[in-house]
């Protein structure tokens, strides 16, 4: 197992950047990786909530299914995969500093089957994507 944490700061007001986050219809736009996701519960959205996603991951589309452990609007929220390949827990802290918010990405993996004998491939590829996800999402929310 191991885990991964990014920050990053992004110059938008914390509720803002909180609401685009946890929108499951805005991950495709700043998660490279991410090829779709929704909800796959009724709203409101909260803890017991679940997101389906397909996403592409070291040459492969994976699915998965997601549910939302923590939902503390705008502060934090995490999640914990409930179906797929990787037993991956995550979340995003959001703290406001003057007129922005300072953005933090974290994920816990435990790395099995076919990916376990690449599990330092898998471990620099996703701290590269938490990079690339973070700059992304910066500049989409700084140019909205």
């Amino acid at each position: 197992m191991f885990t991964i944490e990014k920050s990053i700061f992004i110059d938008r007001p914390q509720q803002e950047v909180f609401d685009y986050v946890s929108d499951a219809a805005n991950v495709h736009k700043w998660q490279s990786q991410m090829i779709s996701a929704e909800w796959s519960s009724e709203g409101p959205h909260g803890i017991g909530s679940t997101q389906r996603a397909v996403a592409r991951f070291l040459g492969r589309s994976i699915e998965a299914t997601s549910e939302i452990t923590t939902w503390d609007p705008p502060n934090h929220h995490g999640f914990k995969v409930v179906s797929g390949p990787f037993p991956l827990e995550g979340g995003m802290k959001f703290v406001s500093e003057g007129n922005g918010t300072k953005v933090t990405m974290d994920g816990q993996l435990e790395v099995g089957g076919f990916f376990k004998l690449a599990e330092g491939l898998v471990r620099k590829q996703l701290e590269s994507q938490f990079v690339t996800n973070l700059e992304a999402l910066k500049l989409l929310l700084e140019a909205g």
